[in-house]
């Protein structure tokens, strides 16, 4: 049973992870063929990276996201009983695969992180976010108002009839990157952050800077109370 939940969400945000950060390396990295192609490049780039990963774990409900797993919780689902224990596969499973997501994506552009061109800040952005203007309470709210928006039209779309499926959560990234990921570079999903992070801090990049930690707690906790608190606004107004 288990096994159900931890393979297709490991894939899931495996995949999630290495096309999100595969477009923001194609964006910032010397000699790419997709160098300064800009913000609209990696908000359409990670939106279409939650379109594959979504597909990728259909099984387990495609959560890919512990923001969107805290907020169906939040929301009254019990994810089908034993739900403290079905919580821990989801994110465990999230943050492994976001790991290996990262690493693939190293690896995919090895010589670019190598290239002594290459910008130490540019070689961490790759991996992680970070705030234009550090602000640590503001980033905070950033990333529970981005999280909020995310999680609850979530659970809006699984209780409308539509035909859209994955394009839906697709195009709703692309319109939370565009209108609100200027700030902090939108994380709306822990995983999405600390697991990159963590490859970054481990992995052998020539003239890499420190994985910045100090700012780590924000993309973590944000999008942790910007999904319950969805999950719970979901659940008094009865979109569940």
């Amino acid at each position: 049973m288990f096994v159900d939940i931890f393979v297709p969400e490991l894939f899931g945000t495996a995949v999630l992870l290495l096309l999100g950060g595969g477009v923001v390396a194609n964006a910032l990295l010397p000699r790419t063929g997709g160098n300064g192609g800009g913000p609209l490049m990696i908000h359409f780039g990670w939106g279409l990276a939650v379109f594959a990963g979504v597909f990728v774990a259909y099984k387990s409900g495609a959560h890919i996201n512990p923001a969107v797993t805290l907020g169906l919780i939040a929301s009254g689902d019990d994810l089908g009983g034993n739900t403290v224990v079905k919580a821990l596969v989801y994110i465990s499973a999230q943050l492994i695969g976001a790991f290996i997501g990262a690493c693939l994506m190293w690896t995919a552009y090895k010589k670019h992180f190598d290239d002594p061109d290459a910008a130490a800040d540019d070689k961490l952005g790759t991996f992680s976010t970070a705030p234009a203007i550090e602000a640590p309470p503001w980033n905070l709210v950033t990333e529970v108002l981005g999280t909020f928006v995310l999680v609850f039209v979530i659970i809006a779309f699984g209780n409308t009839p539509n035909e859209l499926g994955p394009l839906a959560v697709a195009l709703l990234v692309v319109g939370i990157g565009a209108s609100l990921g200027g700030p902090t570079g939108y994380a709306i999903n822990p995983a999405r952050d600390l697991g990159p992070r963590l490859a970054h801090q481990v992995l052998p990049i020539p003239g890499k800077r420190d994985s910045n930690w100090r700012y780590a707690w924000v993309p973590i906790v944000g999008p942790s109370i910007g999904g319950v608190l969805a999950g719970l606004t979901a659940l008094a107004l009865n979109y569940v």
